[in-house]
């Protein structure tokens, strides 16, 4: 089952994705060419980058089922993976091996990404879909958090729909930044630079404070507790997920 928590959650990580410091104030050079070619180029951008994750999240899902394992494992390892991607986001030191680590992948799509067309809308599609990968560096825990609650109890359906959040979440202000005037970019960057540290600091913690409830058992009480009071036609829903 698919919790209105989980779904919140992965629709911020995508978010914070885009609006890291490394990427948001890069966004003017990724979407130039591709505006200039074709109007509804960045929204093709948006679609491509959330039909990939969206696959992402459908194998995890998969895999999931497929192997096998023990909920109550992959749970207490899920719990440990919060803790630790929360512990990179926090400490600087960690923060840059991790992206150390991740710098490879994100030049080899970066490479890949510079021989696609990016004004033509099959081009822009494909960029989308290489995003991710390119910014890894700045996006690889938030992803690995949207991961880690696929990965927790596995389903393809679960899996899509989670992945298809963080997606959305990503191209979200992709697609915003592309159509707002240079003046209101201007304000946006200046807004996110501001408050980026804030965000990527109350988010570690949300995903620290996650895996400790995991580990205690508290997140399946808070569960409980707010499915009592949620109307019974979002329960019906959720737990077809």
């Amino acid at each position: 089952m698919t919790t209105l928590t989980e779904a919140g959650l992965s629709l911020a990580a995508g978010a914070l994705t885009t609006l890291s410091p490394c990427v948001f104030p890069l966004l003017p050079l990724v979407l130039g060419g591709a505006l200039q070619g074709h109007r509804a180029a960045p929204l093709a951008m948006g679609a491509g980058m959330a039909s990939a994750f969206a696959l992402l999240g459908l194998l995890v899902g998969v895999a999931g089922d497929a192997i096998g394992l023990d909920p109550g494992q992959v749970r207490v390892a899920g719990a440990w993976l919060f803790i630790a991607f929360g512990l990179v986001m926090l400490v600087p030191a960690l923060n840059e091996r991790f992206t150390a680590w991740m710098s490879p992948l994100a030049s080899r799509a970066d490479h890949a990404a510079s021989g696609l067309d990016r004004s033509s809308l099959l081009g822009a599609f494909g960029l989308g879909t290489l995003l991710g990968l390119v910014w890894s560096p700045c996006s690889g825990p938030l992803l690995g958090s949207a991961l880690t609650l696929v990965a927790s109890e596995g389903g393809a359906a679960r899996g899509t729909l989670l992945l298809s959040l963080f997606g959305l979440g990503a191209a979200t202000p992709l697609v915003l930044a592309a159509y707002a005037s240079r003046a209101g970019f201007g304000k946006a960057r200046g807004w996110v630079l501001a408050h980026a540290d804030v965000m990527r600091r109350g988010f570690a913690l949300l995903m620290l404070l996650m895996g400790l409830a995991i580990l205690t058992g508290t997140d399946k009480a808070l569960e409980t507790l707010v499915n009592e009071r949620l109307p019974d036609a979002w329960l019906q829903l959720t737990t077809r997920i």
